[in-house]
């Protein structure tokens, strides 16, 4: 439910700090073992769930995530399974579950009949990174018929006239991608977070979580001072794999100031 991400963003708002929106592969290694990690993620401080739909080319992705869609994919993971996984999470956690992946797999599925699943399985939202805006018209009609937020993508390269079009009647919140290029941890956050969230701002009025690239809570605190959220996908995804996830989202977590 939309409702879901508007609460949570507002409840952050008046706790007076950043969320933590926090990226993990469905079904790596396997489907019991991402359970538990999700839900110890969950329980150490993420806010926001955006659960990666396993995919065999997932494009935008770096070295981290493409392993673990591989882990998942010989595991058996499917997008039927990652929305069991939705229902498995959602009976104990009330945060909101984002899924997160690529257009071939949920074409394939159909967006009509994803959209109804994933809110029967209590998803809030789609982010679907490898679909242009001037695609998304039949992806966005299902999921606003189904009270699902379709999660924009902006980017530093994207230009005002195409930050407007591409915000005009989102939902949800918007995910600054800080950076060009793949996933990934990086060493440092981009220099020029604050002023291109400035930007997004004049633009519409949801809460910005600014990700690609973070990947400790020096980096996090860093980015968090320019928007409403900060999205770590990669860093979690190893720290899972060596059953660090908990610590690191802790760590995150309290330079966010939870």
């Amino acid at each position: 439910m939309i409702d879901r991400i508007d609460r949570t963003f507002a409840a952050l708002k008046k706790q007076g700090r950043p969320g933590l929106v926090g990226y993990l592969t469905a079904g790596d290694p396997d489907y019991d073992t991402s359970l538990r990690n999700i839900l110890a993620g969950i329980d150490a401080g993420i806010d926001v769930l955006e659960l990666g739909v396993p995919f065999s080319d997932p494009t935008a992705d770096g070295p981290v995530i493409q392993t673990a869609s591989q882990r998942a994919l010989a595991a058996g993971m499917s997008v039927a399974k990652s929305l069991n996984l939705v229902e498995d999470i959602r009976k104990k956690a009330d945060i909101p579950i984002i899924m997160f992946g690529y257009a071939n797999p949920f074409f394939h599925y159909g967006y009509e009949k994803i959209a109804q699943d994933a809110a029967s399985a209590g998803a809030d939202g789609m982010l679907i990174v490898d679909l242009p805006f001037e695609e998304t018209g039949e992806a966005r009609s299902y999921l606003d018929a189904n009270d699902l937020a379709l999660i924009p993508l902006v980017a530093p390269t994207t230009p005002p006239e195409r930050l407007n079009m591409i915000l005009d009647g989102a939902k949800g919140f918007i995910y600054y991608i800080m950076v060009t290029g793949v996933t990934g941890q990086r060493t440092d956050v981009a220099a020029d977070v604050k002023e291109h969230v400035a930007e997004i701002k004049k633009a519409s009025g949801l809460p910005i979580a600014a990700g690609f690239g973070i990947s400790n809570g020096a980096q996090a605190a860093k980015a968090a001072a320019a928007a409403d959220a900060i999205v770590v996908g990669s860093a979690l995804v190893a720290a899972a794999r060596d059953d660090m996830l908990s610590p690191l989202v802790k760590e995150i977590s309290a330079a966010l100031g939870s």
